[in-house]
């Protein structure tokens, strides 16, 4: 043969070898679990609702919002409230930003707000595991059963939201006056105005959810039997339970005082501020701790009149369990933070404050250097207690450190009591809460379904490393407008703004896609055998007979969606 082989095969007869029998290794397009979505303790999936969001227009928005109500009825409250754990975990960050999830999730949140957008219950006769036209599945039929829901807090009213759905008829009661739960007596209006908090409580209620208010459960037992023949179930009662009262009973310590020195709790000064009595607190308040409670009490002192405000903290700042955005705007607003320090004595008018060093393993020791500091009163936001009374006598129902023993579909030791948010051990946050809500509400639909529930195995996580990053251009963050610190004090206005749709749309495009397919057309093009098929405007396939296993559309996929496997001999 005169001429090397590849140069005597004649025009297109390419296609005829098959030269896929020369690979040891193929490429396969693979599903990763995002780290946004694996983060989000809510369980959104995040990446999916973003995908959605960048198209941008109203429908694109509207899916976007179906798509996050599937986990979360509430996008406009999350969107101001939830730490961000998702962007924490956001693989753009180490690129420049992470994505500003909570900013778009807001946007859209607000956005079903005022379009007066409506969770959406299937009509009579329709099959209702049928899904929506943007790929939002609906509510399921009836099922003829009742679940008592005890608090209407986030995870309450989460349960309750995502039991309706499930086709059941589900009845919250609260001690409460309003819903909301620590949603409204525990965190301030300048973070969560109360229009945006009723909008969402009201549309879980349109579902048909009822809600008796000043109703306080004290035998859960007999409401579980009520009217019923003494079984669960019958008429009158509930076929299975969901507790979640919240903590709302602020932990007191002892300090020692004068007989007029004045000492609050912080839970009970934000619920009077919420109940429109607040108290007198003084021209120069101190508060004692140094979690988020503790930066609202400090910073609610400030727009009741208090002309000073210092949080007195026994460690350094970068140990206080408040979270960095909480800290940096009270900082803004005039607070003043004294780090390792304590409270020895409260006296009418003056505290005694005692010096802390930190030892070794990181614990604050007394120091016996005192000092004084003005102050008209303490309030105290050491942390929070739930009431655990309503469970008290059931049998099976085991508590350990102040909180229900729960197994991991949350059910208590008693068959068909299941528990969450503040009263089972976990980070008590507003997400938190209603992560407890959806998981608790699917097992208990697995319990009176018979079924087990089980969410089935995870994906991989998509990890940097697997991102081809060359691809995606430089975009910072948008930033959220904030009031102006001079004019927070004095007013409870809301601090931090939305983005607009502009803003919004920019920053949902900023996503990576890790590790799912977004139809870029990066393998379809870099192939060097056309080995890649088009199957439709996003999908794609391998014509392994033409396939050599180079592996470049592995190293050109920007999201890191396709991998290389060892051929099988």
């Amino acid at each position: 043969m005169d001429k090397p082989f590849a140069i005597t095969l004649d025009p297109g007869s390419s296609r005829a070898n098959h030269t896929g029998a020369w690979r040891t290794e193929r490429p396969v397009y693979i599903s990763l679990l995002p780290p946004c979505n694996n983060a989000c303790p809510a369980g959104e999936n995040i990446q999916q609702w973003l995908y959605h969001a960048e198209e941008g227009g109203e429908p694109a928005y509207e899916a976007a919002w179906r798509q996050i109500v599937t986990d979360n009825p509430f996008p406009a409250i999350m969107g101001r409230v939830c730490y961000r754990p998702c962007e924490a975990a956001c693989n753009r960050a180490q690129l420049d930003e992470a994505v500003g999830i909570n900013s778009v999730e807001r946007f859209l949140g607000d956005q079903a707000i005022k379009q007066g957008w409506a969770v959406q219950l299937p009509p009579r006769g329709t099959n209702p595991r049928t899904p929506r036209d943007d790929g939002a599945p609906v509510a399921a039929a009836p099922t003829g059963k009742r679940v008592l829901v005890v608090g209407a807090g986030p995870s309450g009213l989460s349960a309750a939201y995502h039991l309706t759905r499930l086709g059941h008829a589900v009845t919250i009661k609260d001690a409460g006056s309003e819903p909301g739960g620590m949603m409204r007596y525990g965190i301030p209006k300048y973070r969560l105005p109360r229009d945006v908090l009723d909008a969402e409580i009201d549309r879980i209620l349109a579902m048909g959810v009822t809600l008796e208010l000043n109703t306080r459960v004290t035998d859960l037992l007999s409401e579980l039997t009520k009217a019923a023949g003494g079984h669960a179930g019958g008429k009158g009662g509930f076929d299975a339970a969901f507790v979640a009262v919240g903590a709302h009973i602020g932990k007191r310590a002892y300090i020692p005082a004068g007989d007029s020195a004045r000492i609050m709790d912080a839970v009970s000064v934000l619920h009077s501020v919420e109940d429109g009595t607040p108290p007198m607190l003084g021209r120069r308040m101190a508060v004692y701790g140094g979690g988020n409670t503790a930066m609202d009490a400090a910073r609610t002192a400030r727009r009741l009149g208090a002309s000073e405000a210092v949080v007195v903290y026994r460690r350094t700042r970068d140990r206080m369990p408040a979270h960095d955005i909480e800290v940096e705007e009270a900082l803004e607003e005039g607070i003043t933070m004294r780090w390792l320090s304590t409270v020895a004595h409260a006296d009418p008018g003056k505290l005694v404050i005692e010096k802390m060093r930190l030892d070794d393993a990181g614990f604050p020791q007394p120091t016996g250097e005192f000092e004084e500091l003005e102050a008209d009163c303490l309030v105290l936001a050491l942390g929070q207690d739930a009431d655990l009374a309503v469970l008290d006598g059931v049998p099976g129902v085991t508590f350990s450190g102040g909180t229900v023993d729960v197994g991991p579909d949350l059910m208590t030791g008693h068959p068909g009591i299941f528990a969450g948010g503040d009263m089972v051990p976990a980070e008590r946050t507003v997400t938190v809460a209603i992560g407890h809500g959806k998981k608790a509400a699917r097992a208990i639909d697995a319990w009176l379904r018979g079924g087990s529930g089980d969410a089935g195995p995870r994906h991989d996580l998509a990890a940097y490393e697997g991102l081809n990053t060359w691809y995606y251009s430089d975009a910072p963050a948008a930033v959220r407008p904030k009031l102006a610190a001079a004019r927070r004090i004095g007013t409870f206005d809301e601090v931090t703004g939305g983005l607009d749709a502009s803003t919004a749309l920019f920053e949902a495009r900023r996503c990576l896609s890790c590790g799912n397919c977004f139809g870029c057309d990066n393998c379809y093009g870099t192939c060097p055998d056309n080995a890649i098929i088009k199957t439709g405007p996003t999908g794609y396939e391998i014509d392994y007979d033409y396939c050599k296993g180079c592996g470049i559309c592995v190293t050109e996929c920007p999201c890191g969606a396709i991998t290389m496997t060892p051929e099988e001999p």
